[in-house]
């Protein structure tokens, strides 16, 4: 039987529920067992260990004579499945999900233009997974009809709680250590049948990148530049787009009461401007801190009755009187909210917006080397653009429990499928043709390496990237850093000691701080020889490589 009849037949029986009210999905949750009611009204959930995070080794893309030119599948994390497997996995999913009692479905869009909005369908055996949709993508847009994936609609079937036969996968999926067998888990994609698979992981955030890897890999063909961002608008109109991996602060700094977000994650750049690919936000939750982030605190855990609240709090600790306490770690660090767009006070609507006038590449240096902001030329844009140095943070990925140093290119590395060129020649072109200003923000370490020095503080960090979204720093003088050759601001408007901007000047041992620079230099090259080496980049990027 085809999928859609198969999908047909199971939308059709008695206990499956397909749209449904909000409030109704809510309840569910709540007499399911899948969440509880915490103190504010919010919905609390807690998953087993290994979904406290995505899942890089089980998350898997079917390869066909379609993609093998246009996907890098030299990228670690670009994993092949074959298409047999795949369809193994497909049947396993409807066989859970006919068997279970219940099924939700929900149908919405990923994309605020109509012009390129996906319509996806999600399958599902537990109503949490349907809150999580609702709060995460866009209901039905006017013009959909019109979009150039209204005939392409994209199908995910989700049983998270459900775990696969290893004994059945054996040999066609990678040996899981932690349990000794074949893993029981898969996130997968088929992007030319535009089916997607999210079996054994209960991580919410699964869902959610599956199908913004899809539109990672499908808008390119059609000349749109997809960027794992953030984006908001100024008073005037201007856009400030805030690029950086899970944990570099890109949720939190784009949630600035002085500005209206278009969103915190995904988002395309067409010929008219960018558009937010989603409906709501999901943020990490360690250690918030109402006073320094007050909007996304707010988001998540406002007073407000249980059944039209909807923010969910995923994995973290609560205790019985229903309170949260955001700087315990123990369940893990990784602990998420996820809220629609509309809990936030300043807010645009359509989430569509005009062309950047400012890009922020932000990074969490753990080596404690980089300045806390620099600016870029367009080779060196290009050049960190492609690279996405940062760090990887304690439990974004399952069995990551301290920092340490990435490269992700594009700062989306696992969402970016595509071979790199299709992307970099894209922000290429983009910058020639709007002049768009970069920066480069450390958000990471200070005075030292992690375990040594200390992060940078959220209100040091607010005033740079106000200054650089404001056009303050294009009136400052700068040095070049020797090592890394960005160009360093001599001074910074909101900021009363300028020594702050100079990496070196906060390190007591400054032969450790030139030691530790020149170490990551060596890495940036080692990175840029093994990935990039061949790949056809043009000569004058890959000499704004640090230590060249």
């Amino acid at each position: 039987m085809k999928f859609q009849a198969r999908l047909a037949k199971l939308l059709a029986k008695r206990n499956a529920k397909r749209n449904m009210a909000r409030t109704d999905l809510i309840q569910a949750c709540v007499k399911n067992k899948e969440a509880v009611i915490s103190a504010c009204g919010a919905l609390a959930t807690w998953t087993h260990p290994e979904s406290s995070g995505r899942s890089p080794l089980d998350t898997l893309i079917v390869r066909r004579p379609a993609n093998e030119k246009s996907i890098d599948w030299n990228a670690a994390n670009n994993i092949s499945l074959d298409p047999k497997t795949f369809d193994m996995m497909v049947a396993d999913a409807f066989k859970t999900l006919g068997g279970s009692g219940h099924v939700y479905a929900s149908d919405r869009v990923i994309g605020a233009d109509a012009s390129y909005a996906m319509p996806v369908t999600t399958v599902s055996n537990t109503a949490l997974t349907q809150v999580f949709v609702d709060n995460m993508f866009r209901p039905a847009l006017k013009g959909i009809k019109k979009s150039i994936f209204a005939d392409k609609p994209f199908t995910v079937l989700v049983c998270p709680h459900d775990k696969f036969d290893p004994q059945r996968y054996d040999g066609r999926v990678r040996v899981d250590p932690r349990i000794g067998t074949t893993s029981t888990m898969a996130i997968a994609m088929d992007f030319e049948r535009r089916i997607g698979v999210v079996y054994g992981s209960a991580y919410c955030g699964s869902v959610k990148k599956t199908l913004f890897t899809v539109m990672n890999y499908m808008l390119p063909e059609v000349g749109i530049l997809p960027i794992h961002c953030s984006a908001n608008e100024g008073k005037k109109g201007d856009i400030a787009l805030l690029l950086g991996l899970s944990g570099t602060g890109k949720t939190t700094l784009s949630a600035d009461p002085a500005r209206a977000l278009l969103g915190d994650d995904e988002h395309g750049w067409n010929d008219k401007g960018v558009a937010n690919f989603e409906n709501g936000c999901y943020a990490k939750l360690i250690a918030l801190n109402p006073d320094k982030e007050p909007e996304i605190h707010h988001a998540c855990f406002h007073q407000a009755p249980w059944k039209r609240h909807g923010s969910i709090i995923e994995n973290a600790m609560m205790y019985p009187n229903g309170e949260f306490d955001l700087f315990d770690d123990r369940l893990t660090p990784n602990s998420r909210g996820s809220y629609p767009l509309k809990y936030l006070s300043n807010i645009k609507n359509s989430s569509r917006g005009g062309h950047p006038s400012t890009i922020l590449f932000l990074t969490a240096d753990a080596n404690g080397v980089l300045p806390p902001v620099s600016r870029l030329t367009r080779e060196q844009a290009m050049f960190w653009f492609i690279m996405g140095y940062t760090s990887k943070l304690a439990g974004t990925e399952t069995g990551v429990t301290e920092p340490k140093s990435a490269f992700s290119r594009f700062f989306g590395a696992p969402f970016m499928p595509r071979n790199p060129d299709d992307y970099a020649s894209l922000l290429g072109k983009k910058l020639d043709e709007h002049g768009t200003d970069v920066y480069l923000i450390n958000t990471g370490w200070s005075g030292g390496p992690y375990g040594v020095g200390s992060r940078m503080d959220i209100m040091l960090t607010r005033a740079l990237v106000a200054a650089a979204i404001e056009g303050k720093l294009k009136k400052v003088s700068y040095r070049e850093d020797p090592i890394f050759k960005v160009m360093v601001p001599k001074s910074c408007p909101g900021v009363k000691d300028a020594k702050v901007l100079w990496p070196r000047n906060t390190w007591k041992d400054k032969k450790a701080y030139d030691a530790r620079a020149k170490k990551l230099a060596t890495d940036f090259q080692a990175q840029w020889k093994e990935a990039y080496a061949g790949k056809g980049i043009a000569k004058a990027i890959a000499d704004q490589c640090p230590g060249k």
